[in-house]
C-alpha cells in the first residue's frame, strides 16, 4: 500500500493534465510519470491499473469542480430562477478549467472503449447524476430526476460544442446553459420527490 498522499495526488493530477492535452492514447504510466516529474514505475505503483486511475481522476475532477458555498447559497431569486442560475454556473466552473473538462469527455470515451474502465467510470457518473438529483430535490426545485437527467445530456452537449468546434463560436456557452435550463425548467411538471 503506498502512503504518500501528496505524491497520489501529483501522480492523478499529472493525469489529468496528459489525458486532457493528449487523449486516451496518450494517457500512459511513462507519460503521467514524466509530466509529474516522479521516476519511471511511480503511478504504475500507485495505479497499478488503468481503470483505477481513472477513476481516481474521476473522483479528483469532480473534487476540483465542486461548486463553492456561494453556488449553492439559497437564492433569493424565484425557484424557477434558481435552476437556470445552478446550471450556468456548472458549465462556467468547467470551462474555466477547460483541460479538466476535456479530461471528464476523455474519461468517458475510454470507458466506451474498455470494459475495466466502463465498470468503475459507470458506476461513479450514475452516481453523481443521482446526488444531483438528490439536491435537486432538497432544494425542492421544479422538475425532478428527468430534468436533471435532460439538463446532463444538454449541459455535456454545451460543453462538447465549446471544447471542440463549436457550432457559433460568437455564443456564450454559459449564457446558452442558463437559457436552456430556463426552457427546461418552463416545460418541467411539479418535482418527483
Amino acid at each position: 500500500m503506498v502512503a504518500n498522499p501528496q505524491r497520489r495526488l501529483s501522480v492523478i493530477d499529472a493525469a489529468l493534465t496528459v489525458l486532457g492535452d493528449r487523449g486516451g492514447r496518450g494517457l500512459t504510466h511513462r507519460a503521467v510519470d514524466a509530466h509529474a516529474g516522479l521516476p519511471v514505475g511511480t503511478a504504475a505503483n500507485y495505479f497499478p491499473s488503468r481503470a483505477g486511475l481513472m477513476l481516481a481522476m474521476a473522483e479528483r475532477v469532480f473534487k476540483l469542480l465542486a461548486p463553492s458555498p456561494e453556488d449553492l447559497a439559497e437564492p433569493d431569486e424565484a425557484r424557477g430562477e434558481a435552476f437556470p442560475r445552478y446550471v450556468a454556473a456548472v458549465v462556467q466552473r468547467l470551462l474555466a478549467r477547460p483541460h479538466l473538462a476535456t479530461a471528464l469527455i476523455e474519461l468517458r470515451l475510454a470507458a466506451a472503449r474498455d470494459d475495466a474502465v466502463r465498470e468503475v467510470i459507470g458506476p461513479f457518473l450514475r452516481a453523481g447524476v443521482a446526488a444531483d438529483v438528490d439536491f435537486h430535490r432538497d432544494r425542492g426545485l421544479p422538475g425532478g430526476s428527468d430534468l436533471v437527467l435532460l439538463a446532463h445530456h444538454a449541459v455535456n452537449g454545451i460543453l462538447l460544442d465549446q471544447l471542440t468546434v463549436p457550432l457559433d463560436p460568437e455564443a456564450d456557452p454559459v449564457d446558452l446553459a442558463r437559457r436552456m435550463a430556463q426552457r427546461l425548467a418552463a416545460t418541467a411538471g411539479p418535482s418527483d420527490a
